[in-house]
């Protein structure tokens, strides 16, 4: 899924080029193509199919130039990820009836990249033989409130696979004071949004339990990998309700399993959870495409690769971020001002 806009990243990411495009980690790769990078040896290239919007499919094909135009799925408006999800699930059906579906965002940091394809080839093996949805769970390390946690029954574990469990609930962003609630118990995981499941399985949960948005993508399945596919997608896409594919499917569906994973996980989702991941020099500062000294500086992140070298002199636990002309000084602690300011620019 790469149709985010993904706006708590400026001036690095832009309306123009979101953050899944970019090279946020400073590593020469946008987080789409690491994304793409981390199934090498799971599924071929031609299995690999993005979502995105219609303004962003030049991009996907700029970076991804090896995926086959047919599987660059472009929607014509936003409408979260259960649309999305069953527009793929649909298209992916009609060709590949028995496929197996592993769903990720294209924005996501992965710091263990072999425990995360082990986790991956288990789950996928775990659903090929049963009706299951299939969510991965992050071992939370801190009462974190930017996350949604899945509550699991811990009691015993599948037959199937002893390291899946059954979801006993799903937790919307917590207080502090729930979030510390749930690290001081064992049966807690950050809800990663990554799923995986039979192609059939989730098709049919969309009949059962969204049967508007299934009517739209099953009127279309004439015209799947068709010249008159986009144009048909264009006219039926937006009759589907806006909604994520936790509320529409994952709260209402009964064989719904987590599997607790720690591969090094995180959303990126701000410039602070960036700089929790990235490498850091002694006094916890870090450098991203770009030459920097620091001296009596502290927890500072700078990204900037548009610039030859960068002095961080006398400065604590700030965000330093230059692009296209566009820099950004701001404490950490106001990362989430950033947003009304670059809408303004």
């Amino acid at each position: 899924m790469a149709g985010g806009i993904g706006s708590r990243f400026w001036p690095m990411s832009t309306v123009d080029r979101p953050k899944q495009f970019i090279d946020v980690l400073g590593c020469g790769k946008s987080l789409l193509q690491l994304t793409v990078d981390r199934f090498e040896g799971i599924c071929p290239i031609e299995n690999i199919w993005v979502l995105t919007s219609e303004k962003y499919a030049p991009l996907v094909k700029e970076q991804l130039p090896m995926i086959p135009d047919e599987n660059i799925l472009k929607e014509p408006c936003r409408r979260n990820t259960a649309p999305c999800i069953a527009y793929a699930a649909w298209k992916i059906k009609k060709r590949f009836p028995n496929a197996n579906m592993v769903v990720t965002p294209s924005d996501h940091f992965v710091a263990d990249v072999p425990e995360f394809r082990r986790v991956i080839k288990s789950a996928l093996g775990f659903v090929a033989d049963s009706d299951a949805i299939l969510t991965l769970g992050i071992k939370p390390t801190r009462p974190d409130t930017g996350y949604g946690y899945i509550e699991a029954v811990l009691g015993s574990s599948s037959l199937a696979n002893k390291e899946v469990f059954r979801v006993d609930s799903f937790k919307e962003k917590p207080s502090l004071e729930v979030a510390q609630a749930y690290i001081a118990k064992n049966n807690y995981y950050w809800n990663s949004g990554i799923f995986i499941w039979n192609v059939s399985t989730i098709v049919n949960a969309f009949r059962v339990y969204q049967s508007p948005i299934a009517s739209v993508f099953e009127s279309l399945v004439p015209f799947y990998f068709t010249a008159e596919e986009q144009e048909c997608v264009n006219e039926r896409f937006p009759d589907c309700r806006s909604i994520s594919v936790d509320y529409a499917i994952m709260e209402r569906a009964d064989e719904i399993f987590v599997f607790p994973s720690n591969f090094g996980w995180s959303d990126l989702g701000t410039w602070v959870s960036l700089h929790s991941n990235v490498a850091k020099d002694v006094n916890g500062n870090a450098a991203l495409g770009v030459t920097a000294k620091f001296a009596d500086s502290h927890n500072c992140v700078v990204n900037a690769p548009g610039m030859k070298n960068v002095v961080v002199v006398g400065v604590d636990d700030c965000i330093i971020a230059e692009n296209d002309g566009n820099l950004l000084v701001c404490r950490k602690s106001d990362e989430n001002r950033i947003k009304e300011f670059s809408e303004e620019i």
